[in-house]
């Protein structure tokens, strides 16, 4: 969920890999590692 948003729910595949993105960047910027966040 990003901004309240299910990324499931979004209907435009570009709007849901932004989204995706947007979700990744944040966990990379609380300090969470790439491999763990991945994985998850």
């Amino acid at each position: 969920m990003v901004c309240g948003v299910r990324v499931e729910n979004v209907e435009d595949p570009l709007m849901q890999k932004i989204r995706f993105l947007d979700k990744l960047v944040d966990e990379l910027a609380k300090g969470k590692a790439m491999a763990k966040v991945l994985r998850a």
